[in-house]
């Protein structure tokens, strides 16, 4: 169980670490602070820039901790939060599948994390080394 909940929590939280630094720096193909925040000004979420900082925050520091397995709950709550703001504001109106801009990928996503916060980050994580 261990080696699987780490693969999980390695893949999901590079992942989303790699998200924050599309909306924070523009790596990856991403828009920077400017990009996003203007995208987030466009559809309502002011100030975009700030919002877009809170977003890529908690995407990057989210990620990363639960990567390691650290503060796992800490970390699937901000993942959990940016997942249901996007499907408030950009995917809920679309209806469940990915295909149509839906929530279906979000919604994946909060499963995984709620779970994983859920039974614990497994044996190869910080959380059991320190707690």
């Amino acid at each position: 169980m261990g080696l699987g909940l780490l693969i999980i929590r390695i893949v999901l939280g590079v992942t989303f670490s790699g998200h924050g630094t599309q909306k924070l720096f523009g790596w990856f193909g991403g828009h920077g602070i400017k990009g996003t925040g203007g995208f987030f000004d466009s559809i309502g979420i002011k100030p975009g820039i700030a919002m877009a900082t809170m977003a890529g925050l908690s995407e990057l520091v989210g990620g990363a901790l639960f990567a390691i397995g650290l503060l796992t709950p800490l970390a699937a709550l901000l993942i959990t939060g940016t997942m249901v703001i996007a499907i408030a504001t950009v995917h809920g109106k679309n209806g469940y599948w990915v295909t149509e801009n839906g929530f279906e990928y979000n919604l994946l996503i909060i499963a995984v994390v709620v779970g994983v916060a859920f039974i614990g980050a497994g044996q190869y994580s910080l959380d059991a080394l320190i707690f």
